[in-house]
């Protein structure tokens, strides 16, 4: 055991067990509740969870909240668990903004304020990181956000407000425990009623955002890239041979590559399967939006 060394037993050992043991692991000392707690082991360990064949699914249901396992792509349905949030509230006044990496970013929906909360549902931990800035009602189409890890290995999480017309970001640090506002696209639209944004998809250091129209003119889809490196954003063209109007386009993220789900409106209702890579929508950046100045 001395001969292994704690970069070795931390890092190459603890960080390929699940989740639930490594919580059990950290009882063992202080020392080892410490070294597993740390930014670095986290994020090693989120790494190697990721690209496991088995996923799980978690589902809203109107008084429960489910977890399914996804094995090899098909929905294991006899292993499904009950789990309970940290707080005293129904499933019904939950919203999903995002997951990543095993987090998931909710919103509690209240009357007097909403509050936003990191949750862990595997290992139960969870942390209220809202501000006085949330006691306000929470709109299912006007905010969204996404989350990612800098270069320092902070956890960052984003989130978009659109009201009367404006589009505001904030950025909270895990690290620092506080929110920081960001710079959005000057002259842009992108925050009227109009709108509906979608949650916001990690791929290649970007998060990116569909927003689209389904008034003025219909069937208007638009891209919103945010840069994590930088911390801006950009307004990306879709490339040409997915354009369709009117039609919603969903992106996902399928073995580390963005992929978008374009639903069409014809005859009949029709969706496809698109592999975008990052490169493409990023030789096409601001040219859409400096085109509409």
């Amino acid at each position: 055991m001395e001969r292994i060394g704690d970069d070795m037993m931390f890092e190459e050992i603890l960080s390929r067990l699940p989740a639930k043991v490594v919580c059990q692991f950290k009882c063992v000392c202080k020392q080892w509740c410490y070294e597993l707690s740390t930014p670095k082991f986290v994020l090693i360990h989120t790494r190697r969870v990721s690209n496991l064949l088995q996923k799980k699914l978690l589902s809203l249901n109107e008084n429960t909240i489910v977890v399914d396992d996804i094995i090899s792509g098909n929905l294991e349905v006899d292993t499904r668990k009950v789990v309970t949030f940290p707080y005293d509230v129904e499933p019904s006044f939950l919203i999903i903004i995002g997951s990543f990496n095993g987090l998931i970013l909710l919103c509690i929906r209240r009357t007097d304020a909403n509050e936003l909360v990191l949750w862990n549902p595997t290992t139960r931990r969870f942390k209220l990181i809202s501000d006085d800035y949330f006691s306000r009602y929470f709109g299912r189409h006007d905010d969204t956000g996404g989350m990612y890890v800098d270069e320092h290995n902070d956890l960052k999480v984003l989130h978009i407000n659109c009201f009367a017309g404006a589009v505001t970001a904030r950025v909270y640090s895990r690290h620092n425990d506080s929110w920081r506002k960001l710079s959005f696209l000057k002259g842009c639209m992108l925050g009227s009623n109009f709108y509906s944004w979608s949650h916001g998809i990690y791929s290649s250091k970007t998060i990116y955002f569909t927003v689209s129209n389904y008034w003025i003119p219909p069937g208007e889809c638009n891209i919103v890239a945010f840069d994590v490196i930088s911390e801006s954003f950009s307004i990306l063209r879709f490339p040409e041979r997915i354009q369709a109007s009117p039609c919603q386009v969903h992106f996902l993220t399928i073995s580390n590559k963005l992929h978008g789900i374009v639903v069409k409106y014809s005859d009949e209702l029709t969706a496809e399967l698109q592999c975008s890579h990052s490169s493409t929508f990023g030789a096409a950046a601001k040219d859409e939006y400096n085109s509409r100045q």
